[in-house]
């Protein structure tokens, strides 16, 4: 799987693969077929080049008791597939395009969702104009569909986990000096449909915002300030359903290198909801240590969310959190309970069993943070209701995964996981428990 002799200098991929910088490859003297991928002149002085990349990903699911027992068996467990493509034009210094088609593809999948299944799309096709580029101080002004993606992802996220990632059409300016970012936004939300090319312009959820970022800061290392807006159409909570505009400031304090590693934020949310004022709220902290003197280089977490939930539905008032845009996968590859109305405590442990091997295991154990409020899907939709129900205790989750990483390309990924519903499911349904397998196989180049 390696490209030996060239490809061993090249950074990492990124999770926005639009961040990926070719240009050095200007005055490599190889003529390596991969560098004629990434790096393709367009002119004599190369100023003017195309990169291509792609993201290719399997999937097979095994569930059993799906939906804590209330969907129909699957005996055999369903296939999913991704392909990304996409070509990266840089007309001059200044000017550049970028577009990638999205296919995400559902094989044996019960009522497989637009999210999982969307056989062809233009997931982003964008325009840049760069002011001083290669300036230590330089802007960015970008206008058509893309991706976003913020700070640890709580709140926006690529979705990198389920089948079909996420993007916006929207405008931008980035700014860049030094160790300060910052980035202002108007955007559409993308909605996921099931046919091909039909993921269109979306009017009915708007969102916007300014999220600011200074690196290097003395004690604290890292620090991100944002202002999030978002206007849907349509929202639904355990309350009702109606009109959403929702304001949402954040806090982030941050170190992501070194043997310990800390991510603690907190957000506040004001606004109205269907005639009714919102005020809602969640901090959350992950610290993690990583051993690196001890055999296997044991790397020790601990994540705790709080996240509000409505206190009394029939009140004028809505304590419901919303996360916005998170990750898909935000408890886990099973993905079964979204970030709304929760207590969590997630202890987790990983172990560099060889150089490209590594074992990850964790627990989290989950309550509902409100009893008036109920238990709600990655995508917001309502599971059950919180309504006459005093159990707080949702259950405990379970997971350990295997990882292997052949190489900077490709990897392989094996997880299980069991959920053991407690008191809270076996209340508001069927209750039985959830034993989730996956593997996952990924290229990327």
């Amino acid at each position: 799987m390696g490209l030996p002799g060239f490809t061993q200098d090249l950074p990492a991929f990124r999770s926005l693969r639009y961040d990926e910088d070719y240009s050095f490859l200007k005055s490599d003297t190889g003529n390596n077929w991969y560098k004629r991928i990434k790096f393709a002149p367009l002119s004599k002085s190369a100023n003017s080049y195309i990169s291509y990349g792609g993201d290719l990903r399997y999937q097979y699911f095994y569930i059993q008791n799906e939906g804590w027992g209330e969907e129909s068996e699957d005996n055999d467990g369903y296939i999913l597939s991704r392909w990304l493509l996409h070509a990266d034009l840089h007309a001059s210094r200044h000017l550049r395009t970028f577009i990638q088609l999205q296919s995400s593809l559902a094989n044996s999948r019960q009522a497989a969702s637009a999210v999982d299944d969307n056989p062809l799309e233009v997931h982003q096709a964008f325009i840049d104009y760069q002011v001083n580029p290669g300036g230590k101080n330089y802007m960015i002004f970008r206008a058509g569909r893309q991706e976003l993606l913020y700070g640890s992802q709580r709140l926006v996220s690529v979705r990198e986990g389920p089948n079909n990632r996420q993007s916006f059409d929207g405008l931008r300016s980035i700014f860049h000096s030094g160790n300060f970012k910052a980035d202002l936004f108007y955007s559409h939300y993308v909605a996921a449909r099931k046919d091909i090319f039909d993921d269109g312009f979306n009017k009915d959820t708007r969102f916007w915002g300014v999220y600011w970022v200074q690196s290097n800061v003395p004690v604290l290392k890292n620090i991100d300030l944002y202002y999030l807006g978002l206007h849907k159409k349509t929202a639904s909570f355990d309350a009702g359903s109606g009109k959403e505009l929702r304001h949402s400031i954040g806090a982030r304090v941050w170190n992501g290198k070194g043997a310990t590693g800390y991510d603690l934020e907190t957000v506040y949310q004001f606004g109205k909801f269907s005639g009714r004022s919102i005020s809602a709220w969640t901090a959350s902290m992950n610290i993690s240590h990583r051993f690196n003197s001890i055999k296997w280089k044991p790397e020790a977490g601990l994540k705790m969310e709080l996240i509000s939930g409505d206190k009394h539905a029939a009140d004028s008032s809505l304590q419901t959190f919303n996360p916005l845009f998170p990750r898909g996968a935000y408890f886990g590859l099973a993905a079964l309970i979204g970030p709304y109305n929760l207590f969590d405590v997630h202890p987790s442990l990983s172990l560099q069993l060889l150089r490209r091997l590594n074992f990850e295991i964790d627990c989290d154990v989950l309550w509902r943070y409100s009893e008036g409020d109920g238990l709600y899907a990655v995508n917001g939709t309502l599971l059950y209701s919180g309504k006459q129900l005093a159990e707080k205790y949702i259950g405990k989750q379970l997971a350990a995964a295997l990882v292997y990483n052949a190489n900077a390309y490709f990897f392989v990924q094996a997880e299980f996981t069991w959920f053991d519903a407690g008191a809270y499911l076996q209340k508001a349904g069927t209750g039985n428990d959830i034993l989730f397998a996956g593997v996952t196989a990924q290229l990327k180049f």
